[in-house]
């Protein structure tokens, strides 16, 4: 499992000639970073003096932030490995006989299940970094100032995660036959992305105001 491997391992194994891990894989990774990144920063804010004058309702939503903050970097972490097999069906879909029209009919639709299923590891990747996006304003508005600039990096590696992710729903979608799906799917893409872009934009402005 190439979340068990060191970072270094872990690099080296991107940098191969090998499919995986791919720009999945690091999508992934980099979403569950840029959780890491908010919960630092909830762990850098907690019970110093500026956060005992906040509200209680501040408080709370912070606490409550950070524990979702901290299952959805465990889901990222899993997708990690995940997305590195989300293609197998498509591969072995690939290797089904097409000798007659019936095997030839099984095997079509079975690669169109398959592209069915690898994008669906990505497209919920995606949105769980959508979701750390949505659970960040709080830390950007009360974290730590001194952890402003980590508040920064978060927001950059979440949304660099969502978008990444985006990319291999995308290519998938482009072999996928099921015209009535491909029109959910692609909408499904284009609010994440429009949503994902917006929250950036925010809390980035938000950091720099805090950072100037």
């Amino acid at each position: 499992m190439f979340i068990n491997k060191s970072l270094k391992e872990y690099i080296a194994a991107t940098a191969s000639g090998e499919p995986t891990p791919g720009g999945g894989s690091v999508a992934a990774l980099v979403g569950s970073l840029g959780g890491a990144l908010t919960n630092m920063v909830n762990n850098l804010t907690v019970g110093k003096k500026a956060y005992e004058e906040l509200s209680e309702e501040i408080k709370s939503k912070i606490a409550n932030n950070s524990k979702e903050v901290e299952k959805l970097i465990e889901d990222l972490t899993g997708i990690v490995d995940e997305d590195t097999k989300a293609f197998d069906k498509v591969m072995e879909a690939f290797k089904l006989p097409k000798e007659t029209d019936e095997e030839k009919i099984a095997r079509t639709k079975a690669i169109q299940e398959g592209y069915k299923v690898a994008l669906e590891v990505p497209l919920r990747c995606a949105e769980k970094c959508l979701r750390i996006l949505e659970l960040q304003d709080v830390f950007a508005n009360y974290g730590n100032v001194n952890a402003i600039t980590d508040v920064g990096v978060g927001t950059l590696l979440a949304y660099s995660g969502l978008e990444g992710a985006l990319f291999n729903v995308t290519i998938n979608l482009g072999s996928i036959k099921d015209e009535e799906f491909k029109k959910e799917v692609s909408a499904k893409v284009d609010s994440i992305l429009k949503e994902g872009k917006k929250l950036k934009e925010e809390l980035l402005n938000i950091v720099y105001k805090r950072l100037g």
